[in-house]
């Protein structure tokens, strides 16, 4: 899982486009594909940080992650990322963010829709499908339904989320250390793409899952691979050079998908994720699969 910006997404990602050492912008046949294991993680949210200016001083929270589907067709994320957030008067802010993605293993099409509550009341929401069209130039457009009807056009270069995930473990296999890549997931009202550069770090000792803290389901993961990744992500449209980050994430990604050691860094704040429970769940059947068991 890539989080995103809901507070932030996972989730999992230099600059726009590809930089050098990165993998190339493509779509996939489904054989191609990382074959991420279903599966349902919970996480404790706490506050990481915060400046003397922040006007944080506290947060509290549970982030719910879960994928199904498979790398024949596609893969289907929900995530629910609850907070409760202090100010320095005492006061107390709920956000609940309710998330839903349904993408084609190919990465032709993104289905997706966002819901966030502030305090029981309904702040912002978005809805509507993504697309690359056939052909030797393929446009990537988006048709909106909420907030509002609208038609959204996207870089060509564009990456979807479950894309992104297994560019980033393909990436991390090959030894590659920065990966670039446009990423849009449908947040922001559906109307905005970040660029993001990932920096991949030293693959962890295998039989190390659970780290420095120990959460229920650790076993499932002791013998598979996972690295350290760090992600900026950059507003579009605006000088890198001279750009600070709008959000940071880091976490430890593991080969199958599953996620842990969270750090969402808005600059002024940070939220921390520690990773409770995983669970693995029933895998997807590819046709290929069931043709060959009969």
């Amino acid at each position: 899982m890539i989080m995103r910006k809901g507070y932030a997404t996972f989730g999992l990602l230099v600059f726009g486009g590809v930089a050098a050492g990165a993998l190339p912008i493509q779509t996939a046949a489904a054989a191609d594909l990382i074959p991420f294991t279903p599966h349902r993680a919970i996480y404790e949210l706490s506050m990481g940080g915060a400046s003397a200016g922040s006007g944080v001083t506290g947060v509290t929270g549970r982030m719910v992650y879960e994928l199904t589907g498979s790398a024949c067709d596609g893969y289907t994320q929900n995530m629910r990322f609850v907070t409760v957030m202090t100010n320095q008067e005492g006061t107390e802010t709920l956000s609940d963010l309710r998330n839903s993605s349904w993408e084609e293993a190919d990465a032709k099409k993104l289905r997706f829709s966002t819901t966030q509550y502030q305090n029981d009341k309904l702040a912002d929401t978005s809805q509507g499908d993504a697309a690359r069209s056939k052909g030797a130039t393929p446009v990537v457009g988006v048709d909106l339904v909420k907030p509002a009807k609208k038609r959204v056009s996207l870089p060509q270069d564009i990456y979807f989320p479950m894309q992104h995930a297994s560019s980033l473990v393909q990436a991390a296999k090959s030894g590659v250390k920065m990966f670039a890549a446009n990423l849009y997931d449908g947040s922001e009202q559906g109307e905005k793409y970040y660029l993001t550069n990932t920096v991949i770090g030293k693959k962890f000792d295998k039989g190390s899952a659970a780290g420095p803290v120990a959460f229920k389901g650790a076993d499932v993961l002791a013998n598979v691979d996972s690295w350290p990744m760090a992600i900026g992500y950059f507003e579009a449209g605006k000088d890198k050079q001279d750009q600070t980050p709008a959000y940071e994430l880091s976490f430890r990604y593991f080969e199958n998908g599953v996620t842990s050691d969270l750090k969402i860094d808005y600059g002024e704040f940070s939220i921390k994720g520690q990773l409770k429970e995983v669970t693995l769940l029933p895998p997807g059947k590819c046709p290929v699969a069931k043709a060959a068991a009969q």
